[in-house]
């Protein structure tokens, strides 16, 4: 009987065949929601009229003898950047507020929705997407379901919490120095960045536009296709939005990676972390049979000038609203966008040729391998309140060292499925599986290998 603990894929099995009404469905996703969200604090807005309004029609749908799409009755969350017709878009914020209600729903959720899914509700999240740990002083901090004194890693943090609690199979969170892939690393769940200009962002609140990406987070493999097929193609509403069309990769899950060059991040990546991070890369290597090492040139320098743009653009954002209504932001999201303020233009411009340089001497590599193996964060889930990590006997800012191995990555635009270790206890930790521009698929197949041979996999939290 599917329970909270049933995937996307399940669902929709059970809804097509009959044996499930997409109105059960709901109902068994705002019971759970009803239970445990007090206590997580995952969700910024729960849309249970809508829900159940949009499960009707699909029910109806069924007993007129339609076909349904291939997530039918799948209840899913979004993050509180993505819009939703008739809700105002609060993007974690309190200034937010204050906006008038969307017209429309971001184009990602209406592609779910004609693909059968569900929208369920909003996600709580780092306020404008400027934190890695999950924590928001207007809303209350997202906590983790593995361990609710523990983050949920930000700033999809409530994308993250909605799954790993089973409140629903399916969310879709952002990222853009890391926000898709820290919280699947915390919460272990399989998230997917696609490459840069692959899906459009058009119809969500922006961080940093040059660096922003939208993607799924869900608990198998199998769910991150279903719903990275469903959301594909362009837009042209998103001028950087790739004119390309859908490649769907549902199909190619189960060829394997015979053929596949594999190989392991050394260097900078092979350095800092606990242990835990890097036992799960070379378990990971092993299950893959890479022996192969390779060196990803300067990502020291990437995450600086990773930095220095983040900085720049996200100021240049939000200036109008540090200059009206600075105290209303979070102390520390204002004071990264105060100082972001200050830099000079030329080291944008700087860190942007870099960029260039960088992606390119990246490109040379993925010549050679397919798919690259690196750290998602160098800990699991820091308890709130914590300020330091010691690495290698050296005690650093715990908040600021959580997006040591996802920002270079995110800087180069690069498509990378987030895997959950499988033996990671009693706190998750992931995987960055890394592939190059366009082949999201062969990201899929690595990490749907590695869930295959049991080295990866998530759970639903006990609660």
């Amino acid at each position: 009987m599917t329970n909270h603990t049933s995937n996307a894929a399940e669902i929709a099995a059970e809804v097509q065949s009959g044996r499930l009404s997409a109105a059960e469905a709901v109902e068994i996703s705002l019971g759970r929601i009803a239970a445990l969200d007090s206590k997580l604090n995952g969700f910024a807005d729960v849309m249970a009229d809508r829900a159940r309004a949009t499960a009707a029609r699909l029910d109806a749908a069924r007993t007129a003898g339609a076909a349904l799409g291939p997530l039918a009755g799948v209840p899913f969350a979004v993050k509180s950047l993505y819009d939703v017709a008739g809700r105002v878009t609060v993007a974690g914020s309190a200034i937010n507020r204050d906006h008038a209600p969307r017209q429309a729903d971001q184009p990602l959720i209406q592609r779910l929705e004609a693909a059968g899914a569900i929208l369920i509700g909003a996600l709580n999240m780092s306020e404008y997407a400027y934190d890695f740990v999950g924590e928001n002083v207007h809303y209350g901090h997202a906590r983790n379901p593995h361990d609710p004194s523990r983050g949920a890693g930000g700033s999809s943090s409530g994308s993250g919490v909605a799954v790993a609690s089973g409140m629903v199979p399916l969310s879709l969170g952002s990222d853009t120095n890391g926000s898709i892939r820290v919280p699947s690393s915390f919460c272990g769940l399989f998230g997917l960045k696609p490459t840069f200009g692959r899906l459009p962002r058009n119809g969500s609140f922006p961080f940093v536009s040059s660096l922003d990406h939208l993607g799924p987070i869900a608990r198998s493999t199998r769910d991150l296709a279903l719903a990275y097929d469903a959301i594909q193609g362009p837009d042209a509403a998103d001028p950087v939005c790739a004119q390309r069309a859908p490649e769907p990769v549902l199909g190619g899950l189960e060829q394997g990676i015979d053929g596949l060059r594999i190989a392991v991040a050394d260097g900078y990546f092979a350095k800092g972390g606990e242990s835990l991070a890097h036992e799960a890369v070379e378990a990971f290597a092993k299950a893959l049979g890479a022996e192969r090492r390779v060196t990803i040139p300067e990502a020291h320098r990437a995450r600086a000038a990773a930095y220095v743009m983040t900085a720049i653009e996200g100021a240049n954002l939000h200036r109008e609203r540090l200059k009206q209504r600075a105290n209303d932001i979070n102390p520390e999201a204002r004071d990264r966008f105060l100082a972001g303020a200050l830099l000079p233009g030329e080291w944008y411009a700087q860190a942007s040729r870099f960029r260039r340089w960088y992606q390119s001497r990246v490109q040379e590599i993925f010549r050679d391998v397919d798919i690259i193996l690196a750290p998602a964060t160098p800990c699991v889930a820091p308890q709130f309140g914590q300020e330091i990590i010691v690495i290698d006997g050296v005690e650093l800012p715990v908040k600021s060292t959580i997006g040591m191995f996802v920002q270079p990555i995110s800087f180069l635009g690069l498509p990378v499925v987030a895997t959950p270790y499988a033996k990671a206890a009693p706190m998750p930790i992931g995987v960055q599986v890394i592939a190059a521009p366009w082949r999201e698929d062969l990201a899929l197949r690595v990490a749907h290998h590695l869930e295959r041979q049991g080295v990866a996999a998530s759970r639903v939290a006990s609660l």
